[in-house]
């Protein structure tokens, strides 16, 4: 008898081996799935779900039973799990857990993400006061004694990306000093689908800038001989991976909306860098970031034909209406260059935060 349950167990377990089992053995996923009773589904109403920089969002997700409408079993407690999948797929960070009355968020989700519980078998994930981090691909497991079942939701927000390079100029960013560059402007290093759909929104930049999973690409909609050449089809160019603390390129960033205001200041005259930074704090502000006079531009159509001075001493104007003698040819945030802080005159843009 012994031996006939033991040949039971082994004909409905099995595993699902990860690529590199030395390394990731940990992460080993093991299906058990009883042969008598009905199987757990975990499924998402919607694969992808759009939002914002500072909103609230729903994440889909409910479990049930094949063969029945109940939600569980009633004879184990149900384990939901929320992770987000990196970039490579092959780790996974813990953003909440529950079972039963205990409930744990990890990391910077912690206090901003709740479960809906709208019906008993309802696993779906609040988020709160979204960052831009929170971008990416969710996956939701429940389960349920020896059964578990798994359902991914695609987290994708609404924005501009834009390429950045220091005042060094092209090409002078390893890949942690792009992360930070992005994060210094407002903004965080773009993913390759934020790029594709930027490009496919009509970006057009020649030089190839670093990506969050540590690609190198850039992204073409004019083919032209200096960008791959003339003869060869409109895309995003991809240079692969390369090593991320040697090699040196561009980056590419992404942002999202704010809470705040954008402005130009009206001052009687032209400001230095450091007149202009005075001048947004004396104003209640502070001189604006790279990120925000973007996002000003491509989501609230930011429009103004001044240069002015932003805080990384670049000077740059945002024309959303494009005409003479202010970028005729396209909308754009314009950018004049970096100029001597000391002695060079301009306007400033300003940002105030709302409380």
């Amino acid at each position: 008898m012994k031996s006939l349950l033991f040949l039971v167990l082994i004909s409905v377990c099995w595993a699902e081996p990860h690529p590199d089992n030395s390394s990731l053995e940990h992460e080993r996923i093991i299906h058990i799935q009883a042969e008598n009773g009905p199987r757990l589904l975990v499924v998402a109403e919607q694969a992808k779900i759009f939002s914002h920089r500072g909103g609230n969002v729903t994440l889909p997700c409910k479990f049930y039973h094949e063969h029945t409408s109940t939600a569980g079993s009633g004879t184990h407690k149900i384990r939901v799990k929320w992770t987000k999948l990196t970039s490579d797929y092959l780790k996974e960070v813990d953003v909440f857990v529950a079972m039963g009355h205990h409930r744990k968020s990890y990391g910077n989700y912690h206090g901003r993400v709740f479960l809906r519980e709208s019906s008993e078998n309802d696993a779906s994930l609040i988020i709160t006061n979204i960052i831009l981090e929170d971008y990416g691909r969710y996956k939701c497991e429940v389960i349920e004694g020896l059964e578990d079942d798994t359902a991914v939701v695609a987290l994708n927000l609404e924005g501009v990306v834009f390429p950045y390079s220091p005042r060094l100029g092209r090409y002078n960013l390893n890949f942690h000093e792009a992360q930070r560059a992005c994060l210094d402007q407002d903004s965080v290093i773009a993913s390759f689908d934020q790029l594709y759909d930027a490009w496919r929104s009509g970006l057009d930049w020649c030089n190839a800038g670093w990506l969050s999973d540590g690609s190198v690409q850039y992204p073409i909609t004019k083919p032209r001989e200096p960008c791959g050449g003339k003869n060869t089809v409109p895309g995003v160019r991809n240079y692969g991976f390369w090593d991320k603390d040697k090699s040196r390129y561009d980056v590419f960033c992404f942002t999202s909306n704010f809470n705040g205001r954008f402005y130009y200041l009206i001052h009687p005259t032209k400001l230095t860098y450091d007149e202009a930074v005075q001048a947004c704090l004396r104003d209640g502000a502070q001189i604006a970031k790279v990120g925000q006079i973007f996002a000003a531009w491509k989501l609230l159509g930011y429009d103004r034909c001044d240069a002015g001075w932003l805080a990384d001493g670049s000077v740059r104007y945002p024309i959303s209406r494009p005409r003479k003698r202010c970028s005729p040819n396209e909308a754009a945030v314009r950018f004049v260059g970096f100029p001597d802080k000391k002695h060079k005159l301009y306007g400033v843009y300003c940002f105030r935060a709302y409380n």
